[in-house]
Parts: C-alpha cells; structure tokens; sequence
C-alpha cells in the first residue's frame, strides 16, 4: 500500500523545482515512521500522511479542492476505510507552517515534525534557495524585501522552539546549530564594508 502511495505521490511531484519535490515527500515520510517508532506513534500512518502531506498545498497547486478530492478516492481504492481516510486528511491538514496551527491529532504532530526537520538544517538552507530561484526571489536584498535570506529569520529559526515531539527536538536542536553557524559565515561574506575592501586590497 505504501508503495502505491509513493508512486501516486512521484506522479504528482515529479517536475517540481522549488524544494517541494518527490524526495522532500520521500524524506519527511521516512522521518515520520521514524520518529513515530520513537514516540508511539503509528508508523504506517504517519508514512502515508508524510508522503500525502504536500498534496493539495495552495502554493503548488492551481486547483486544491480537486487535488485532495482525487487524493481521497485514491486512497479509498486503496481499501483504506473511510475512517483512515478522515484521519489522514485531519492529520495533514494543519501541518502547514503557514496555517500556525498545531495538529490535533497525534500522526499530525509527527508529521508536522518531520515536515519541519526538511526546512532546517543544511537540506532546509539548500530548499530555501531553491524556492527562491524558482520564485525569482534574490539571495540578499538590502531591505530584506522578498529575499531568500530573510526567510530564516521569519521563519526557519522559530521552528526549533515549535516542535511537537522529543525526538523531534532533538534532530531540531542539532540542525539549527548548523544554520545559525552558516548564516553567520553569509553574514560575514554579504556584509563586507568599503573599508574591509580597501584592508584587502593593501
């Protein structure tokens, strides 16, 4: 079933360019089982819900009522029950940073978790640049107007204070030590002054 669900996920993702692509879903299903072994959660749900995650996301698609209608029948000829379908759909529903709600149900944190393990850490700054270029976006403005750069600070340094579970925390923990220590190294290669410029050049 879970080999279904991955292949009906590759059919959906596959041509995406701005981070949201087949292996982001393949990561943060992975990281769901994972961290659900850990924390009592139910492995096979919590995959599916990882793969399904993206599907019907605002930001990727132009139809997002159909996305998830087609979603659902998919997995009902998958012979999930009704119920299961319900439950993944509730368990998906708020993992959106963008939607700041918390899961109210116990797959949907460890999704959620896991979806936000994929925005740190060296995979997230890659991501954050990749849907920038895909969006036109600069590295650095000066105003900080629509910038990739300006997105940690909005956003991918918070999530180690929001997550849900344990295990979570700790892989959040240890990722954001790694991006604070690069945004200090592009600090220092963007904020470079005329007179530093001038000190290098003697």
């Amino acid at each position: 079933m879970l080999e279904r669900i991955r292949t009906y996920t590759a059919s959906q993702f596959s041509g995406d360019a701005t981070g949201h692509d087949y292996e982001h879903m393949k990561r943060v299903a992975f990281w769901s089982a994972a961290i659900a072994r850990k924390e009592k959660g139910d492995p096979f749900m919590c995959e599916a819900a990882g793969w399904l995650h993206d599907i019907g996301d605002r930001k990727l698609t132009k139809h997002p009522e159909q996305a998830l209608k087609e979603r659902d029948s998919f997995l009902l000829s998958l012979s999930l029950t009704q119920r299961e379908v319900e439950e993944l759909d509730a368990s998906i529903r708020d993992v959106s940073f963008s939607k700041g709600r918390i899961p109210q149900t116990w797959t949907g944190k460890i999704v959620q978790d896991a979806d936000r393990l994929d925005a740190i850490g060296a995979i997230g700054i890659a991501r954050t640049f990749a849907y920038g270029g895909a969006h036109g976006q600069p590295l650095y403005s000066e105003d900080g107007s629509r910038d990739s750069f300006s997105h940690f600070e909005e956003k991918l340094l918070k999530l180690v204070s929001l997550m849900n579970t344990e295990t979570g925390r700790n892989e959040a923990s240890r990722r954001h030590s790694f991006m604070v220590q690069f945004l200090e190294e592009m600090r220092n290669d963007i904020f470079i002054t005329n007179e530093e410029v001038h000190h290098h050049d003697k």
